[in-house]
């Protein structure tokens, strides 16, 4: 029989499982599962994981939230613990939660979210789309000319024992008018675009390869 820190020490040395789940997965089934997950990894029970989802049509508000931000509730809105104001989530978004374990990789969220920056501008560049920084502003942008910038990715992580959950979200063909029931991200002064919306007529599964490729050069290698 393993030993507790023997297991830890395989769970480690594993590669990040990589797992896509299909159809619209609802938002308290996706946390409960989120949180059950993050315990098991800061145990050493369970190996880290990026699971990829979409879920049905929701407003979710994170711990910066500001009331009045909720301009039209006309889909269930959940509190939720991750950092950040309100998001959309909807078909047509991937949702990717991230679930690592800095105690191993460096106890540094800092670092940790810009890594997640570079993995949303790599995934972006894939499809030949410059998506970008903005500071004082999260999530990832891009200048469509004009001095006009609409934000194409959102990030939002919670951090317990060192294990993160959470993660971001790509918009690749949502109906972005569901955007307009929030002010997202307490950001009123720009607006909100996918690949679609740029001209880029592409598939959740091509979408999920390139996070795959754009994965690996920035968090390491993942679970076949």
């Amino acid at each position: 029989m393993l030993t507790a820190e023997l297991t830890a020490a395989i769970m480690r040395a594993a590669r990040t499982e990589w797992v896509i789940r299909e159809g619209l997965l609802p938002y308290p089934e996706a946390v409960a599962e989120m949180e059950a997950r993050a315990e098991a990894i800061a145990r050493g029970e369970a190996a880290e994981r990026v699971w990829l989802v979409e879920h049905p049509p929701i407003y979710t508000a994170g711990t910066s939230a500001k009331a009045e931000d909720l301009l039209d509730p006309r889909f269930p809105v959940f509190k939720t613990g991750r950092g950040g104001q309100y998001t959309y989530h909807g078909p047509g978004q991937r949702v990717g939660y991230v679930m690592l374990n800095l105690k191993d990789r460096g106890p540094d969220v800092r670092s940790f979210v810009r890594n997640l920056e570079e993995w949303l501008i790599r995934t972006l560049a894939e499809f030949n789309v410059k998506g970008e920084r903005r500071e004082g502003r999260v999530g990832i942008w891009v200048a469509r000319g004009n001095g006009r910038e609409d934000k194409i990715a959102a990030i939002g992580v919670r951090v317990r024992r060192w294990v993160t959950f959470h993660g971001v979200s790509l918009n690749v063909e949502p109906d972005l008018s569901h955007f307009t029931g929030i002010v997202p991200c307490g950001i009123s002064e720009h607006g909100v675009t996918s690949l679609v919306d740029l001209g880029i007529p592409v598939s959740m599964a091509d979408v999920d390869v390139a996070l795959k490729r754009a994965f690996v050069p920035v968090f390491g290698p993942v679970a076949e």
